[in-house]
């Protein structure tokens, strides 16, 4: 292709690309203008609404109910004749409450209060009562080995002192060994 040509070929179709651009412009300006003129008719009808809104008219119905009133009124009464009329049936209900009725809320608060408050105290008085079981137990124990460390040294005594020179040094130096293990 000469270079003339594809010129001419690219000149034409930039003028349709841009014809085309115009266009779409125009129909583009166009909706905007109409979008334009909507909201304004619009905002005119919301702003009359507002008006009105702003100043609502009194409506005022008198009606006279009097006579609806007797009407009701007499069929209440025949109700409560007819209800008056028909014999009432007897239950008899058994029950067997652990709990009242009204004022349960209450009720749980102060028994199951007083329970848990006795239920702590019975816990931490065992506690108390098996250690001091306990206690009791071990100074028995340390009585018993001290009576017990008591008589070895009365007895070791006795013989130290009723004994001759040799045996004393033959416990002497016993004693000495029982120190140093």
């Amino acid at each position: 292709m000469e270079p003339e040509n594809f010129e001419k070929i690219e000149a034409g179709s930039l003028e349709i690309v841009l014809n085309e651009f115009a266009e779409e412009q125009k129909s583009h300006a166009k909706s905007i203008g109409d979008l334009v003129i909507a909201v304004n008719v619009v905002t005119g009808k919301f702003i009359q609404l507002e008006e009105k809104l702003d100043k609502p008219k009194e409506v005022t119905i008198h009606t006279n109910t009097k006579p609806i009133e007797e009407i009701l009124k007499k069929a209440a009464t025949q109700m409560q004749l007819i209800v008056s009329g028909q014999p009432k049936s007897i239950t008899k209900k058994y029950q067997l409450l652990l709990f009242p009725e009204q004022d349960a809320n209450l009720f749980y608060k102060i028994v199951f209060g007083r329970w848990f408050m006795w239920l702590a105290i019975i816990v931490f008085l065992r506690f108390l009562y098996l250690w001091a079981v306990h206690w009791s137990d071990n100074n028995k124990q340390v009585r018993m080995e001290q009576l017990q460390d008591d008589r070895y040294t009365n007895a070791w005594n006795y013989l130290y002192k009723g004994s001759r020179k040799e045996v004393r040094r033959l416990m002497d130096s016993a004693w000495i060994k029982s120190d140093n293990k």
